[in-house]
């Protein structure tokens, strides 16, 4: 019997990426409610400037953004708990176009909370929560109706965690739900000191580390698994081929572990790597030139702190 035909898309993908050479974990077993919630200590250790500096940028230009598009609504993909988005919604607000707010998000919780929060914030638009994964449900913004151009955010440099051909893939798809005349924008991590990358992925509250491993808790919750998540140490390094960092769990001593909701039996090697996340790094020209592959005209703005350790790209569906 094939078990594989038996199990749900999301069992299929993990079991797939847990049983191939090398394994991996797909990003969505990092945000359960747990793992948002250490993403967003994250967000706050002194190592990790990225959430900081897109914040000042957002309120450095939001109001050009908001002119710029003139979008009635503004989507964000794996919006979480939508702190920095406050900002960019109140620009929006005082430019007087915007309706409508669809924050997307895989865990329920957080999506749910950003909600109401947005809802009291700001009364006078329609806060549309929703919950899905922006990976496989890109199909829902061609749903979304708009009386005016729409404008989809993918903030916190998130585009970092697809290996290129997904990104492109995903670039692809994002053009193709999207009509002519509405726009994306785009946080991007520039390149920069490898140690300043590497201490970003790898602070000393341990934080960073927590999260990488919560997606192993996630998936024996999940899948009634026995994954031994403290036989695992936390590898995190700078491909500088590829220009990205590179987060790994590596077996310390051999193990065999049990997931019996995806009917598979597991054996690590001492040694033996699974990596949960990357996190590329880019100059504005490189996904500037593979969003106009995609069908849009990326040229409209780049939006950067005065350092360049940071930016925002807009660009507008052909």
């Amino acid at each position: 019997m094939d078990v594989t035909r038996q199990l749900d898309e999301t069992a299929r993908e993990l079991r797939d990426a847990l049983t191939r050479l090398p394994r991996t974990l797909p990003p969505r077993w990092l945000y359960d409610d747990r793992g948002s919630e250490l993403f967003s200590r994250i967000t706050g250790v002194p190592e990790y400037y990225q959430t900081e500096t897109e914040r000042q940028i957002l309120a450095d230009h939001s109001a050009a953004i908001a002119e710029i598009t003139e979008a009635t609504t503004v989507i964000e993909l794996g919006s979480g708990t939508s702190d920095k988005t406050r900002t960019l919604l109140d620009a929006f607000t005082a430019h007087g176009l915007i309706e409508r707010f669809v924050p997307l998000d895989v865990s329920e919780q957080t999506v749910l909370d950003a909600g109401e929060m947005l809802s009291e914030r700001h009364p006078d638009i329609e806060i549309s929560p929703v919950v899905g994964d922006f990976t496989r449900h890109l199909h829902r913004l061609g749903e979304v109706a708009s009386s005016g151009p729409k404008l989809v955010m993918f903030l916190g440099g998130t585009i970092g965690n697809f290996y290129v051909e997904e990104r492109r893939a995903f670039l692809g798809a994002l053009g193709d739900v999207l009509a002519p005349g509405d726009w994306v924008l785009i946080g991007l991590d520039q390149i920069k000191a490898v140690d300043r990358l590497i201490a970003a992925y790898d602070d000393d509250q341990g934080v960073t580390e927590a999260f990488i491993r919560n997606a192993l808790t996630n998936i024996n919750a999940t899948y009634d698994g026995n994954l031994d998540v403290g036989n695992f140490g936390y590898v995190p390094f700078w491909d500088g081929r590829q220009e990205r960092i590179d987060m790994r769990l590596r077996a310390e001593e051999p193990m065999h572990a049990r997931l019996e909701g995806l009917d598979l039996d597991l054996d690590l090697g001492a040694g033996e790597e699974i990596r949960v996340e990357i996190s590329s790094k880019f100059r504005p020209e490189r996904l500037a030139a593979e969003l106009h592959e995609a069908g849009f005209d990326a040229s409209r703005g780049v939006f950067a702190d005065d350092d360049d350790d940071f930016a925002l790209l807009l660009a507008q569906r052909r």
